[in-house]
């Protein structure tokens, strides 16, 4: 029996008796079951499961995106900490250089001494009112003092030399009498201590 026969035996196929079907019929209507389940089960089960696996897979990008960050934030954390622990070194060293209260006359005997050491004669030597600013306290001092010109020079780098920090600004020399007189405003910094820094915050508050 060919090909032909077969088409045309499907015309005459009994639906209630499959068992009796040509075997064409019945290789099509296990296709045809075939489809019908995947369809069936794709509509009624794969395809929620399908949908929950696209969900995982987003959430599983998101969760590695999220790791790549928090790692990229550790690494960063620790740089951080050493950069911190660096600045800290640092800062230490520098507050070192300030004066703390009980030592701020001796400092001034100190730029004193600097400038009779070189021989210069003192004309004005004058400390001005502390000014506070954030955890410093700043002190200018107004000096005039007369020598030679390499004198004022040995005193103007003794004064860069000395432990704690003291800056020379506003510097005028001027010819005079045989020497030269420089005007200048010594000025040097102190850390507050911690009774300062509370009454501070009152009187922050006040004048708001």
């Amino acid at each position: 029996m060919n090909l032909q026969e077969e088409l045309k035996n499907l015309k005459n196929i009994n639906p209630k008796n499959p068992g009796s079907w040509p075997w064409l019929a019945k290789l099509l209507a296990c296709v045809i079951i075939l489809i019908l389940v995947l369809i069936g089960g794709y509509l009624l089960d794969w395809q929620d499961q399908l949908l929950k696996l696209n969900n995982a897979k987003q959430e599983e990008g998101k969760l590695k995106d999220a790791y790549l960050v928090k790692k990229q934030q550790a690494i960063n954390l620790d740089i951080i900490k050493k950069q911190l622990t660096e600045t800290q070194q640092s800062f230490g060293a520098l507050l070192k250089q300030l004066p703390n209260k009980s030592e701020m006359d001796a400092l001034l005997t100190d730029i004193n001494q600097a400038g009779l050491g070189r021989g210069l004669q003192f004309e004005l030597f004058r400390p001005g009112p502390e000014v506070a600013t954030g955890v410093f306290a700043e002190q200018a001092i107004a000096l005039k003092v007369t020598g030679s010109y390499d004198d004022l020079g040995r005193f103007a780098s003794d004064i860069s030399q000395l432990p704690r920090i003291v800056t020379l600004n506003d510097i005028s020399v001027n010819p005079g009498g045989g020497s030269l007189s420089m005007d200048t405003t010594a000025k040097t910094y102190r850390y507050l201590d911690e009774n300062e820094l509370a009454a501070q915050k009152p009187a922050a508050g006040a004048k708001k």
